[in-house]
């Protein structure tokens, strides 16, 4: 396959792997390990959220932003290293980078429901008590994602040439995260530092990531000739790009491309924005050593052997989301 130069990312649609059709799945398979390949970024359809559910999220979502600073802070627990409740504004910055993102989010983690171990991992889940709402929209929320993920980490292990269940048992109880985000209003833009932005270029750390369409534009992808273009998903689609997780087990085959979130016009930065992503992780114990067969005269091995753990450990350091 030659690698293209994209202007957009492509559309997909979920249910041509999900059909039964051979054929049609092939397809869905080879046109998502090509996008993965070149620009690491899908826009894709039929992923089983309802408009619904999406409106319900958002207006908890907004809702909770919508509180008193002080009244969110009951829900930040800094020993948990932002991996559940809320996050304040500032906090995080990428990695390589002092100056925080003007953003602030909210995290909800994994329920795990049978006798597996790996449950005394995970702290609980923390909930807001002035939305009675937010636990049942954002639980349902989290299944839907993740089960579209299973799906999409199924065809890319088929396009890896591995068995088509490669991934389920590394991410059945798995560590991600549906993270809410909300982008603050910017009343005085001089009173911000010169270079903070909504969310600075940055690779995300996981397997894959699926986006819920954001309120606003701003979303960009750096092709690998160094333009930035900007990502635009329809209503009912959600993008799903490669994570540095999936980067690291390909030995770069696939691509974790860095991407942004850019400030509006300086006369739009008093406006929110709004998104909410779900970080598809596997559990701890995952080793990302490159697969055997990614590795090759032509493409040596890239990274040192690590597991999903180790590794989330060290981004959390870089993110300044967790203390040496």
């Amino acid at each position: 396959m030659q690698d293209q130069l994209l202007d957009h990312i492509p559309s997909l649609d979920l249910a041509d792997f999900r059909s039964g059709d051979p054929e049609r799945k092939a397809r869905f398979v080879q046109q998502l390990g090509e996008a993965y390949q070149n620009i690491g970024f899908v826009a894709l359809k039929n992923h089983g959220l309802n408009d619904e559910q999406t409106k319900q999220l958002y207006t908890d979502v907004q809702a909770f932003f919508g509180l008193p600073d002080e009244a969110k802070q009951r829900y930040e627990k800094p020993e948990l290293a932002g991996q559940r409740g809320y996050i304040s504004k500032g906090k995080e910055h990428a990695k390589g980078r002092n100056t925080g993102d003007l953003k602030e989010f909210y995290h909800v983690g994994q329920e795990v429901q049978d006798e597996d171990p790996i449950k005394s991992e995970y702290p609980d889940n923390i909930w807001p008590e002035e939305l009675s709402t937010f636990k049942d929209t954002a639980l349902t929320t989290y299944r839907t994602l993740e089960s579209a993920g299973k799906d999409v980490l199924r065809a890319i292990a088929l396009y890896l040439h591995l068995p088509e269940n490669y991934f389920d048992d590394k991410v059945k109880n798995g560590n991600s995260i549906l993270r809410p985000i909300h982008y603050f209003p910017i009343e005085d833009p001089d009173a911000v530092p010169a270079d903070a932005v909504r969310a600075a270029e940055h690779g995300d750390i996981n397997l894959i990531t699926l986006l819920m369409g954001a309120s606003a534009d701003g979303l960009q992808v750096k092709r690998r000739d160094g333009k930035w273009i900007p990502i635009t998903a329809l209503p009912d689609q959600i993008v799903v790009n490669v994570g540095d997780m999936l980067q690291r087990l390909t030995n770069g085959v696939l691509k974790s491309t860095i991407h942004r979130v850019v400030n509006p016009a300086r006369e739009k930065m008093n406006t929110s924005r709004y998104s909410i992503p779900f970080f598809m992780h596997p559990r701890s114990e995952m080793s990302l050593a490159a697969l055997e067969h990614c590795v090759t005269p032509d493409n040596p091995k890239k990274e040192a052997d690590i597991t999903a753990g180790e590794f989330l450990n060290e981004r959390l350091i870089e993110l300044g989301l967790k203390k040496k």
